[in-house]
């Protein structure tokens, strides 16, 4: 797919989505069923506004059955689905329905909180429409007036399943079929955020009080090997901290807990919900203005600024006796910022750490809602 985006200088390719493709073999399917002619290429329109043109691939027809897919393509964004082989298989039945399932290599719903129902098969409410709006639109360019049995499957999707976030999702055996707009805008941040809420809708859905959230990336590992936490009902949140603090708003969780490195929670105390260094890297200047509003000279403020990392700043600033207090405001001000964000009756606990000091310091809830992970 030739369209491209700029994004921090760099040219991206868009790709589209597994959903196209499941619809542009079904259209593909059923043009060939109906013209008795093989198709090598099929247009579709996306909800996204755009046509897209896609190659036809592994066409297999009989008289009343024709099988064929189309390979996935997802531009340049980090995707675990580019390059499978995406079918559909349609039979023409006479009466003027249209059953859509999925087969080998498409997952299950195992459970609630998804936008599909617990045992249907993980073909989303956009995809389903793209392809059952191709399937009539099709069929009336043909005069056709009976059905269509519609079988999408994807014969590498369980094996490629297991590198997504499908099993922690409920989502078994295969991959989704997925997509709002039937187009993969490259590295889009929208996506992520979406990815991440849906973990969230899950955890509420299936009534788990008690989560933990962890603004990156050690502090999984942290929790278990340091506080012994059992991490079953946890989700990473990357650098979208003030995204799902907003979405914790519709869910309905008694306890939460947050275990997070300084170095993201830091920038949270300054009032920055994007931690992420492109967005801002204020770790040092508030570092220092609370060093100073503790006590700390001109002389500390200065060294702190020049320190590079988080973990320098601890070795500098442990040997000030107002160590213990500069800690405090910290997790002080983050939880006035979370709360700024957050207006249910959630409880927050902060738990702080440094890969080489450890715990720096826990606030009240956090201690109270430890041993609600801890197993029995």
């Amino acid at each position: 797919m030739e369209k491209y985006i700029v994004k921090d200088g760099k040219r991206l390719r868009y790709g589209y989505t597994t959903g196209s493709c499941a619809t542009g073999a079904t259209k593909a399917a059923i043009t060939m069923l109906l013209s008795n002619k093989d198709v090598e290429e099929i247009t579709i329109s996306t909800p996204k506004g755009w046509n897209v043109d896609l190659e036809i691939k592994d066409i297999s027809r009989t008289s009343d059955t024709a099988s064929c897919a189309v390979i996935k393509d997802g531009g340049d964004d980090p995707d675990n689905t580019h390059g499978m082989y995406i079918y559909s298989k349609v039979k023409l039945i006479g009466s003027p329905q249209i059953h859509l399932a999925g087969g080998k290599g498409v997952g299950k719903i195992t459970q609630k909180g998804l936008p599909v129902a617990v045992g249907e098969s993980a073909i989303n409410p956009v995809p389903r429409e793209m392809i059952l709006h191709a399937a009539k639109e099709t069929a009336k360019e043909f005069n056709y007036t009976g059905g269509f049995h519609i079988e999408i499957y994807a014969p590498e999707g369980e094996t490629v399943a297991k590198k997504t976030f499908n099993p922690k999702l409920g989502i078994l055996g295969g991959i989704s079929i997925l997509g709002t707009t039937g187009i993969v805008e490259p590295m889009s941040e929208k996506a992520l955020v979406a990815s991440l809420q849906l973990e969230l809708n899950i955890l509420d859905e299936n009534n788990h009080k008690n989560i933990i959230l962890f603004p990156g990336n050690y502090g999984r590992k942290f929790a278990r090997e340091d506080l012994s936490l059992n991490i079953e009902h946890s989700v990473k949140i990357s650098n979208y901290i003030g995204e799902v603090l907003e979405h914790l708003n519709t869910k309905n969780f008694e306890n939460v807990l947050i275990i997070s490195h300084l170095g993201k929670l830091i920038k949270v105390a300054g009032g920055i919900m994007n931690t992420h260094s492109k967005s801002a890297d204020a770790r040092m200047e508030i570092l220092a203005a609370y060093a100073s509003a503790c006590g700390g000279d001109s002389a500390l403020a200065r060294k702190t600024l020049q320190c590079i990392t988080t973990d320098e700043a601890i070795d500098l600033l442990k040997r000030e006796p107002f160590y213990e207090d500069i800690l405090g405001m910290i997790l002080e001000r983050v939880r006035y910022h979370i709360l700024s964000r957050i207006h249910n009756d959630a409880n927050i606990g902060l738990v702080m750490y440094t890969n080489s000091h450890g715990i720096l310091k826990v606030d009240e809830n956090g201690k109270q809602m430890i041993p609600l992970f801890q197993d029995k």
